[in-house]
C-alpha cells in the first residue's frame, strides 16, 4: 500500500489525487487549510439570489490543450462561453483587448486593418528596442496615450506600484487585435462547467482511496516525508520552509458585494482603468450562466492590495527581490526527497487553470516511486 500526503485541494492537488486514485493500492490524504474544496476556483450559489457565485473572483476555463479539455470535460459539461471584458476610461466603454473597434472608438477614426497597423506602429516609442519593463513593452508597442487610457492606472491599482517596476513579460499576454474580434482570451477552447466548479472537485474527489481533512492547516514539522511514501505540496513556497529567507511578494483581492434587480451593468466584467477610482473592475455573476434565468442580480467590486499574512494570495509580483529569494527557495527545494511542489504558490508563478492542470497531469505521467 502506497501513501500519499498532498496539501490543497486546488485544481494542482485535485488532479494529482484523482489521477493516483485509479490505482487501489494507493491511499491518498488531502490536507486544506479552508473550509471547502477547489481553492480560488470554488464556486456556491447565492443564498439571496441563486446566482451561481465564482467566490474568489470570475474563473473562464479557455485552452488550447485538447488534453486538457477533454480531462476536464469527464467531471462536467463545460458551456460554450466567450468572455467580453469592457473598460471604462474617463466615462466612455471601450472594448478590450484593445481591438480596431476600440483603436477607432478611441481616436474617432474609422480605420482598416492595415491603416490601423500602421497607425499604432507610429504610435510606439522607436528610441526602446528592448523593452525592461511593463510600461517599456507598453510605450514601444501602442504608445503613450493608449497606454495610459487602458494600462498605465489600472495597472497601478492591480499590481500596487509603478508599472516600469513590473517586468514587461506581464504585458505580453495583452494581445492588440486589428479586428473587430472582442473575445478576451485568444484560445480555442473556452467554456464554464454548467453547474460551477466546485461540482467538478467533487467528482475528481468522489474515491474511497481519498480522505480530504478541511480545515487542517499543514506544518512541515508535523507531517515528515518520512511518514508517506511521496508528499504533494501546492502550498506558499515560502510558507514551507517558514519563511526562512522572508516572504514573497504577491497581491491579492478583495470584494465589495452588491445586490440589484434586473441587470446592473449589461456585462459579466468590467474594468475600472481611471487611476482615482479605487476598485479595478466590476463583475456581475449572473452574466457567467447566461443559460440560467434571474431576475435579481448579484455584483462585486473587485480591489486589490498587498498580501498580508492572514491573505488569500493571489498573484505573484516576481519583482527582482522576489525573484532573489526564489533562487534561495529553489535550493531549499533541491536538498529534498519524495516531495513535489506544484502549482501557482509552490512554484511562484503565474499560471492558469490549463497550465495547472497541464502540469498535474504530466507530473503523474513521469511519476515513480
Amino acid at each position: 500500500m502506497n501513501n500519499f500526503l498532498i496539501v490543497g485541494a486546488g485544481f494542482s492537488g485535485a488532479v494529482i489525487a484523482e489521477q493516483l486514485a485509479k490505482n487501489p493500492n494507493n491511499q491518498i490524504t488531502i490536507l486544506e487549510e479552508r473550509n471547502h474544496i477547489g481553492g480560488n476556483c470554488y464556486t456556491e450559489r447565492d443564498t439571496k439570489t441563486n446566482i451561481m457565485i465564482h467566490v474568489y473572483g470570475p474563473h473562464i476555463f479557455n485552452t488550447d490543450n485538447i488534453e486538457v479539455w477533454n480531462y476536464i470535460q469527464q467531471f462536467t459539461e463545460l458551456k460554450p462561453y466567450t468572455n467580453r471584458v469592457k473598460s471604462v476610461y474617463k466615462d466612455n466603454i471601450y472594448s478590450l483587448p484593445i481591438n480596431l473597434h476600440t483603436i477607432n472608438q478611441f481616436f474617432g477614426k474609422t480605420l482598416n486593418p492595415e491603416e490601423a497597423k500602421e497607425f499604432i506602429a507610429s504610435l510606439g516609442d522607436q528610441n526602446i528596442n528592448e523593452p525592461q519593463n511593463f510600461e517599456e513593452q507598453a510605450l514601444k508597442f501602442i504608445g503613450n496615450e493608449l497606454y495610459k487610457a487602458f494600462f498605465y492606472g489600472y495597472t497601478k491599482k492591480q499590481w500596487g506600484c509603478e508599472p516600469k517596476e513590473l517586468p514587461a513579460s506581464i504585458l505580453k499576454r495583452l494581445p492588440v487585435r486589428f479586428n473587430y474580434n472582442d473575445n478576451y482570451y485568444s484560445t480555442s477552447l473556452q467554456g464554464i462547467p454548467i453547474n460551477g466548479f466546485t461540482e467538478i472537485f467533487e467528482k475528481m474527489l468522489d474515491s474511497p482511496n481519498i480522505k480530504v481533512e478541511l480545515n487542517t492547516k499543514f506544518a512541515p514539522a508535523d507531517y515528515q516525508v518520512n511518514n508517506y511514501d511521496h508528499i504533494f505540496y501546492t502550498g506558499p513556497l515560502d510558507a514551507f520552509f517558514n519563511f526562512k529567507y522572508g516572504r514573497l511578494s504577491y497581491r491579492t483581492v478583495y470584494f465589495e458585494k452588491n445586490y440589484a434587480i434586473g441587470d446592473y451593468q449589461g456585462n459579466a466584467v468590467i474594468n475600472y482603468a481611471d487611476e482615482n477610482i479605487p476598485y479595478t473592475r466590476i463583475h456581475e455573476h449572473k452574466h457567467f450562466t447566461p443559460w440560467e434565468h434571474h431576475n435579481a442580480t448579484v455584483y462585486f467590486k473587485e480591489y486589490s492590495k498587498e498580501t498580508e499574512a492572514a491573505d488569500t494570495p493571489y498573484y505573484p509580483k516576481r519583482l527582482n527581490e522576489d525573484l532573489k529569494k526564489l533562487e534561495l527557495y529553489q535550493a531549499e527545494v533541491q536538498k529534498l526527497s519524495n516531495i513535489t511542489f506544484l502549482g501557482r504558490l509552490a512554484t511562484y508563478r503565474y499560471m492558469d487553470m490549463h497550465h495547472v492542470i497541464a502540469e498535474a497531469l504530466d507530473i503523474v505521467k513521469n511519476f515513480t516511486i
